[in-house]
């Protein structure tokens, strides 16, 4: 039987007390409890914050209460955590999962973050320069590429810092 037919089956003979989540819209007073976790530290853990916007794999994007479950993966960029009051955080990630859970619930895991405004324009500027010469340079192919994606992230924070 194929795998196909045999969900199927399977699906037929499940009661009909089982039903399907549906996805609703966010109110202005729903919540998301967001956790916010590398492997040293916990910079929100089950925080209700009314919404969360990120840098996934496939594109920026917003999470409010009632979003669909997913997984997205992380890209270099900046994680907006919007609380009561419209008050928001911004922190700079360096990649990461972010796992959207029903029932408003949503863990992102990263293995680097820095608030924003803890970078200074110049210093990025200049560390990025560097990388391009490294990567650029007559060094190992391991040592290339190695600049290569430091500059990919130093591209990525100076344009969350909107510096040129």
């Amino acid at each position: 039987m194929s795998a196909l037919r045999l969900v199927s089956s399977a699906a037929r003979r499940a009661p009909k007390a089982f039903t399907l989540g549906r996805r609703g819209y966010a109110e202005a007073t729903d919540k998301i409890k967001l956790s916010l976790v590398l492997p040293h530290q916990s910079i929100f853990s089950s925080a209700d914050v009314v919404q969360v916007n990120l840098s996934a794999a496939t594109g920026d994007m917003g999470i409010l209460a009632n979003h669909v479950p997913s997984i997205e993966p992380l890209r270099p960029g900046v994680i907006e955590v919007i609380e009561s009051g419209n008050t928001s955080k911004k922190w700079f990630v360096s990649g990461g999962f972010a796992t959207v859970h029903p029932n408003n619930k949503l863990t992102i895991n990263v293995v680097e973050a820095a608030p924003l405004d803890a970078f200074s324009p110049e210093a990025v500027r200049s560390n990025l320069q560097e990388a391009l010469k490294v990567a650029a340079g007559n060094g190992s192919e391991e040592d290339k590429l190695e600049a290569r994606i430091e500059a990919d992230v130093y591209e990525a924070l100076q344009h969350a810092l909107g510096a040129n």
